[in-house]
């Protein structure tokens, strides 16, 4: 790393920021927390190494491409003015979105296409972020209190303390560059979503607007990964994978992703979406069951097991949510039987005198190796993005650094950040819980949803990464503040004629309702 103490410094300025982006009330301190997130953002940027010798942006076609990018920035941040509540659509849609590029310092033009499979940054997510940003300044500068209004308190409070505390980690981490780069391209881009998308209007459409882009994204991959299933032709793929398509019985498939497991996970997410409408009769049986066989015709040839993991706890947490007092006592039975039978297999491994390594896929291996490093740093851990290469050190063999990755999310919380920062996980956590409770309260359709997401985000992550690097996760945390304080019509808002925006910030309901609903969820 050449400028280990720039970064060290922008993590703690960029630290401050989020936390006032997230937990500030009032224009001056949500505005100062952006200025001061970008700030941060952009010292980690110029400490990575490499951001120094981009001499191309300095060309006549680097300018050209500077100047339009800027150009297509200030109309997407103009059109968001316009249309705020476009915003939460907006990252929806790109938030899965990964175009294969890649950028060499060393070309004339610091851009190009990734080659071999590979996919690049998500580029239309950073761009969307970065319209709707200046949008809510402009709106912020112009005395349009909504878009300022203060996130519930339930969600706020714990989201900010730990991408905080997630952040500052970066002073005492031993892989610094390792942790910049998460920073940089993960953390804080998804603070900035969440403070955004939790201050979007959300209008009575928007919801079901939600529901149709989810589902209708969901079936997309869906299309595509049968496509590829009976072509057997990958768009993006990573070398290991190619590698087994080659010498394995089966052959899986990725979508518009670069692994399987990704293309599953969006794509049970998608199901959820359905299986509430379904649940709450809110679409037509044969189209709901259409969507259904499609979506999952799709998961299948993913042969995702984290992915399968993920469905069956949302579909077993949706019946007991909306069944009657069988159905729960069926679910807990049900619960009861699959934890005593995974028991059971785990024990007759050993039994057997087989390797529990290989029929975990080096799950249980990758566990071994994190939990050394968690009782290295027990308490505040090595750092953010220090565990894969603890890890490698701390075993002691000579293998790539990705093969270390725990892929446990929890586990790699306490291996990076201690029991301080797996305490603020749980706490954000809850507080997530806690918030989605109380949306259901209010309209149960878009409540379930929400939480249907965020279990199967929170379930697929205990087997494959992702949770906090998932711009879905803050999005769904997003979408259900934004929607807790924004006012309903029986709130008293005035609105125009043919239009479901509201023209004013109400006097009654909003963020303190807001507040009193969440402490009673």
């Amino acid at each position: 790393m050449e400028h280990p103490d720039l970064a060290q410094l922008a993590a703690v300025l960029a630290a401050a920021g989020a936390a006032l982006l997230l937990a500030g009330r009032g224009r001056a301190m949500v505005l100062g927390g952006i200025a001061m997130l970008g700030l941060g953002t952009l010292g980690l940027t110029l400490s990575i190494p490499g951001s120094d010798k981009l001499d191309a942006l300095l060309s006549p076609t680097g300018g050209v491409a500077a100047v339009a990018g800027l150009a297509a920035l200030a109309g997407g941040g103009a059109v968001f003015v316009r249309r705020p509540a476009w915003v939460p659509l907006a990252v929806l849609a790109a938030a899965p979105l990964r175009p294969p590029i890649t950028f060499d310092p060393a070309q004339s033009l610091p851009i190009t296409l990734a080659e071999g499979g590979q996919l690049g940054r998500l580029l239309p997510l950073y761009f969307v972020l970065a319209a709707a940003a200046l949008a809510l300044i402009w709106r912020a500068l112009h005395h349009d209190h909504g878009a300022v209004r203060p996130l519930p308190r339930v969600v706020a409070f714990p989201t900010a303390a730990f991408i905080a505390f997630a952040s500052v980690s970066l002073v005492w981490a031993d892989e610094i560059e390792a942790g910049v780069e998460l920073l940089v391209f993960f953390t804080l881009p998804f603070a900035l979503l969440l403070g955004l998308v939790a201050r979007s209007p959300f209008p009575e459409w928007a919801p079901k607007a939600l529901a149709r882009l989810g589902a209708g994204l969901a079936a997309l991959f869906a299309l595509i990964g049968l496509y590829q299933a009976a072509t057997r032709e990958l768009f993006f793929f990573a070398p290991n994978l190619e590698v087994s398509n080659a010498n394995a019985d089966y052959f899986r498939v990725t979508s518009l992703f670069g692994d399987p497991s990704l293309y599953g996970r969006h794509v049970v997410l998608g199901i959820g979406v359905v299986l509430v409408l379904l649940a709450l009769r809110r679409v037509h049986l044969f189209l709901g069951v259409g969507l259904l066989t499609l979506m999952w015709a799709g998961l299948f040839f993913s042969y995702s097991q984290s992915s399968m993991v993920a469905l069956l706890s949302i579909t077993l947490a949706l019946a007991a949510a909306t069944g009657g007092r069988k159905v729960r006592r069926l679910v807990l039975a049900m619960l009861a039987v699959g934890v005593l039978l995974t028991g059971g297999y785990l024990a007759s491994i050993e039994i057997r005198g087989e390797s529990l390594r290989q029929r975990t896929a080096d799950r249980s291996q990758r566990v071994q190796d994190t939990v050394r490093v968690v009782r290295e740093d027990p308490i505040a851990g090595v750092g953010i993005g220090g565990q894969p290469q603890a890890s490698r050190r701390l075993s002691g063999r000579d293998r790539t650094t990705p093969n270390f990755v725990s892929h446990t999310t929890p586990l790699t919380v306490t291996a990076e950040l201690g029991l301080a920062g797996l305490a603020l996980y749980v706490w954000l956590l809850v507080g997530g819980a806690r918030l989605l409770a109380a949306v259901r309260r209010l309209e149960p359709p878009l409540g379930l949803a929400l939480g249907a997401a965020f279990l199967a985000l929170f379930v697929h992550a205990l087997f494959y990464s992702g949770f906090l690097e998932d711009p879905l996760t803050w999005a769904v945390l997003g979408v259900g503040a934004g929607y807790l304080t924004w006012p309903r019509r029986d709130d008293g808002v005035r609105r125009d004629r043919g239009s479901s925006d509201p023209v004013s910030h109400p006097t009654g309901g909003g963020p303190d309702a807001a507040d009193a609903l969440a402490a009673g969820a």
